[in-house]
This record gives structure tokens, C-alpha cells and sequence, in this order.
């Protein structure tokens, strides 16, 4: 059935980025849990003027964290045009927007790279508009027929980021107490999403 309503809430429609999918809202084709597993399936059809129909999970308004190890088990999709994503934004991003609210990428694939896992972070000073973007990237062969652990550790003064038990980037708290390098004191609510298309998934 559905996901828990407690613990997720959904993104609807065309949201960002130029991508072709159209996010849906409690439809079980789209989200759904099977034998306890979250399985966020996209799927080609015509829906609400789009050609794609996929889901963006999020806890926003339900669950929210400063610091700690955060974690997900995923097996990413395959296929050129894919753009699946573990991420993060800060609570406050309807006051202040993007990205002064602070992003962080947990796990990004696209498509035509598989089996390249990025991990990344944006701020008001780094981010991918600017060409500033810090963030780190490795590669696993089976990232799209096995589980893997993507997790980052957010401590006060850096945050790190695994894929399973291996660290490959970590990003330093400059220390100057300056939102457009650290706005990572603040909570920040998770998403789990797949993308069609758009500025970075629609590469090949």
C-alpha cells in the first residue's frame, strides 16, 4: 500500500530542473511499499499534461534533523534519462529560498554516468548556478542490481559522505559563522525522488 502519511509527505507536479516527469501525490503506481521495501517506480504515460508520472517523498512538516548519521539502503534505477536522488534542504527554504536554505546530496545518479554515485552540497556560495558546487563522486558497478548504504555524518564542523563504509568527500565548516558557506546549523528535512530528463538527467 501507500507510505506511512505520518512519516512522508509528497512534491506535486513540474517542480524543477526541466524535467519531464510530473510528480504524483498517494497513487500506489507511483509510491508504494512491497514486502517493506519503498519502491518509487516511474512510469511513461500521458498525466496532468506530462509524459512521465514519478513521486518525490518527502518528511518535510514531519521530521526534520540537525547533525547525526543519516542513512538510506537504495537500488537505483537504470536507464539514460534517469536522475534519482537522497537528498536534503533546510526547514526554512519557504523564508529564505534556495539555496541560502542549504542543500545536501546524499546520492545522485544520472543516467548516462551508471554506476556513478555524487555527493554534493549547496549553499548561498557553493552551488551548481554559481559553478561552485563542492561535492565528491565514486563508482559502483552494482549500484543498479544490489542494495548500497548511502549515508553522510553531519557533525558541527564538516560533513562526510559514505557509500556503504567508504568515505569519499567531506566538506569543512570554514568557521567564520557565515550562512552563505554553513547553513548546515539548522534542521533539514529528506527527500527521495526519481527524476526523468531535466538539466542534468537529460544529458547522454
Amino acid at each position: 500500500g501507500l507510505p506511512d502519511p505520518e512519516k512522508w509527505s509528497y512534491e506535486v507536479g513540474s517542480i524543477r530542473n526541466s524535467e519531464l516527469q510530473y510528480y504524483t501525490e498517494s497513487r500506489v503506481e507511483n509510491a508504494r511499499m512491497d514486502d517493506g521495501v519503498l519502491v518509487i517506480e516511474s512510469r511513461k504515460e500521458d498525466y496532468e499534461g506530462a509524459h512521465y508520472t514519478s513521486a518525490s517523498l518527502t518528511t518535510d512538516n514531519r521530521a526534520s534533523w540537525t547533525y547525526g548519521r543519516i542513512e538510506v539502503s537504495a537500488k537505483l534505477p537504470v536507464g539514460v534519462g534517469m536522475w534519482p536522488a537522497i537528498w536534503m534542504l533546510g526547514v526554512n527554504i519557504d523564508k529564505v529560498g534556495w539555496p541560502t536554505c542549504g542543500e545536501i546530496d546524499i546520492m545522485e545518479n544520472v543516467g548516462y554516468e551508471r554506476g556513478s554515485i555524487h555527493g554534493t552540497v549547496h549553499t548561498d556560495a557553493y552551488n551548481h548556478v554559481k559553478g561552485t558546487a563542492k561535492g565528491g563522486s565514486l563508482y559502483r558497478q552494482t549500484a543498479h542490481d544490489e542494495f548500497h548504504l548511502y549515508a553522510v555524518e553531519w557533525f558541527e564542523d564538516r560533513i562526510d559522505f559514505y557509500v556503504d563504509d567508504v568515505k569519499y568527500f567531506s566538506f569543512a565548516n570554514d568557521g567564520k559563522g557565515d550562512n552563505a558557506t554553513w547553513p548546515f546549523d539548522k534542521p533539514h528535512y529528506l527527500i527521495l525522488n526519481a527524476a526523468i530528463g531535466g538539466s542534468w538527467g537529460g544529458q547522454y
